[in-house]
């Protein structure tokens, strides 16, 4: 059994890899354009929650911006600097599916501090604790329950220390207790600076996280406002029947 962990002070990153800065991107697969002529400025910290109907392209521009993926056109710039290797090492990404090492869960973690060079069993232990895991680190990380491997995921992302972390649906389907545990992790790393991108269809979700909402329809930014102004009066009608729960096509 790991100790009990010191708790976390709030400190705010000094780097930031703000502004975020996309101009005229599109990406195209199977003949039909999925990402269009999309443009956005992320010029704050805080938490962006990317929504939009199934389809709308809000998976792939997350990982068109972490650099997973090539714009077939257009730009994307972090603080003036393209997506590089040295972009991508400070920037992490939690997926809807985690795909965890064979090894334990505290295992899990430590790969990542021993990689950025801060292995140390307090850090390790305010990690898996965060995440609820304290209990459970010596157990084989690919026995844990989905909700158990997907608050994992998020620890593991979070011991790189990254500048931006984005999020794909990082809570689908999860119980209510494993949604809180990364909602609050998520609320915590956003108090410390790190800049969060998160995409959810969940609206409840969305009121509770978000500072700013970027709205995607058929490959396109169609809407972005502070969450507030959003949810009580949003400008386009796409996002209108979206919160209303109509279908949009």
């Amino acid at each position: 059994m790991l100790d009990q962990p010191v708790p976390d002070q709030p400190v705010s990153k000094s780097a930031s890899q703000l502004p975020l800065a996309v101009v005229g991107l599109s990406f195209r697969a199977g003949g039909a354009t999925l990402i269009d002529q999309l443009d956005l400025v992320l010029t704050d910290h805080g938490v962006t929650v990317v929504m939009g109907p199934n389809g709308a392209g809000k998976s792939l521009l997350v990982r068109l911006l972490h650099g997973l993926i090539e714009p077939q056109s257009g730009s994307i710039t972090w603080n003036g600097q393209g997506c590089g290797q040295a972009t991508r090492l400070r920037q992490a990404m939690v997926f809807q599916k985690p795909v965890l090492l064979r090894r334990s869960v505290a295992a899990n973690v430590d790969f990542v501090l021993k990689l950025t060079g801060a292995s140390n069993r307090e850090r390790l232990t305010r990690l898996l604790a965060q995440a609820n895991l304290l209990d459970k680190a010596g157990q084989p990380a690919r026995a844990l329950s989905g909700g158990e491997q997907q608050r994992l995921a998020l620890a593991r992302a979070l011991a790189s220390d990254p500048d931006v972390l984005f999020l794909d649906e990082p809570t689908a389907s999860l119980d209510p207790s494993s949604t809180q545990t990364i909602e609050n992790a998520i609320a915590q790393a956003s108090g410390r600076g790190v800049k969060i991108i998160l995409v959810t269809h969940d609206a409840g979700q969305a009121r509770r996280l978000a500072n700013d909402v970027v709205f995607i329809h058929r490959g396109a930014v169609v809407e972005h406002s502070g969450a507030e102004s959003f949810f009580k009066q949003p400008a386009s009608k796409a996002a209108r029947d979206y919160l209303a729960g109509k279908l949009v096509i």
